[in-house]
């Protein structure tokens, strides 16, 4: 088994950092669902502008908020302001490479969603890979 991409928030502006909440961070439902994300589930998050690699757990906020708050020990790593990317991940057998096509979204500083891209993965008759950015998605 293989750790894979599955979905990506890729450059969401953090909006709020709270220090006293008990941990997590806190996103938009709309935007996890158009990516794959589910509630509680375990996340990396990557600071654009600081370096900061944390690992964390997502919660739902208001739905249509296009909130972007990292809580507890995070709200450390990452401040409003600060563009970030939230990747989930799969564990899958490398033969079900080809079998899915992780959902990755681009953001304006409003957090609105520009783009809707898909990773794909080919494998030819000689058992090559080739990788492909799908952005016919729609924004």
């Amino acid at each position: 088994m293989r750790r894979i991409v599955a979905g990506k928030l890729h450059g969401i502006y953090v909006t709020d950092a709270n220090l006293n909440y008990h941990g997590s961070i806190t996103l938009d439902p709309d935007h996890c669902e158009q990516a794959g994300i589910l509630p509680l589930e375990f996340v990396e998050i990557w600071n654009k502008n600081s370096g900061n690699r944390i690992s964390t757990y997502v919660i739902f906020g208001d739905r249509g908020s296009r909130c972007c708050v990292l809580n507890g020990a995070a709200a450390r790593t990452c401040q409003p302001g600060d563009q970030i990317i939230v990747c989930n991940s799969l564990y899958l057998d490398e033969q079900n490479l080809t079998d899915i096509q992780p959902r990755i979204l681009t953001f304006d500083r409003e957090n609105n969603v520009l783009d809707r891209m898909r990773y794909v993965v080919t494998k030819d008759s000689s058992g090559q890979y080739a990788f492909a950015i799908d952005g016919a998605v729609g924004g």
